[in-house]
């Protein structure tokens, strides 16, 4: 498969699908590389309108990549492939942010019952509970892309200064609600499922109904304002 740029990679997943790496391998992503995702699948989506002849299936933009699907029986992937090295190669370096991103806020229960490892992380990062939580707050977090679980936004970008790994034995349950943190991103577990991130608060929102017609209550790319209770 060809490369876009030196920081482009096309390579084959399966039969019927291209996955377009964005950045450089051992890179980490941010909220940048995100925005760079994003904004590639939906020139995917204008090329699905505009081209229906390469019988491209809907794109999923992750962290820093975005999977192709498309009709093996169709067109031919090395084809395909360099149809899509272009596109990768002319997005911008940093995107603004999405025109549609919608402002969140989430009430949050730090602490306590409702987030057991709060002490922890702040044994580890050498600060305060109240401090952590304070940095929490004080956070413009942003929806980098969807995962894991219906409704599970991966948020970034948390400061530095919280930055733990992620436990070293996952809990077989965490409850529906629970906010947690591992690494540079926070997220809030829209089921109860097992999970190995650290546990530092609760909230009553909703993050997944799917009776609604939009189950999800984030959406990539929505700003997120974690509010103390």
């Amino acid at each position: 498969m060809p490369r876009a740029d030196p920081g482009v990679r096309i390579l084959s997943f399966g039969d019927g699908a291209l996955l377009v790496e964005l950045l450089p391998l051992g890179v980490a992503s941010g909220v940048n590389d995100a925005r760079r995702a994003r904004l590639f699948a939906s020139a995917i989506r204008d090329l699905r309108t505009s081209s229906p002849a390469l019988a491209l299936g809907e794109p999923v933009a992750a962290a820093a990549s975005v999977l192709v699907p498309f009709d093996p029986l169709s067109v031919d992937a090395a084809l395909l492939a360099r149809r899509l090295a272009p596109l990768a190669a002319a997005l911008p370096v940093a995107p603004p942010p999405d025109s549609d991103a919608r402002p969140r806020k989430v009430r949050v229960r730090f602490g306590g019952d409702d987030g057991p490892d709060l002490a922890a992380v702040a044994a580890e990062t050498g600060l305060t509970e109240a401090a952590v939580v304070d940095l929490l707050a004080a956070s413009k977090l942003e929806v980098l892309f969807l995962g894991f679980a219906p409704g599970f936004g991966y948020l970034g970008d948390l400061p530095a200064e919280l930055a733990v790994p992620r436990l070293a034995v996952p809990r077989t349950r965490v409850p529906a609600g629970s906010v947690a943190i591992a690494g540079q991103w926070a997220g809030i577990y829209p089921q109860a499922s097992a999970g190995g991130w650290r546990l530092v608060g609760a909230t009553d929102a909703k993050l997944f109904d799917p009776s609604l017609p939009e189950p999800a209550l984030l959406r990539a790319g929505d700003r997120v304002r974690l509010v103390p209770a």
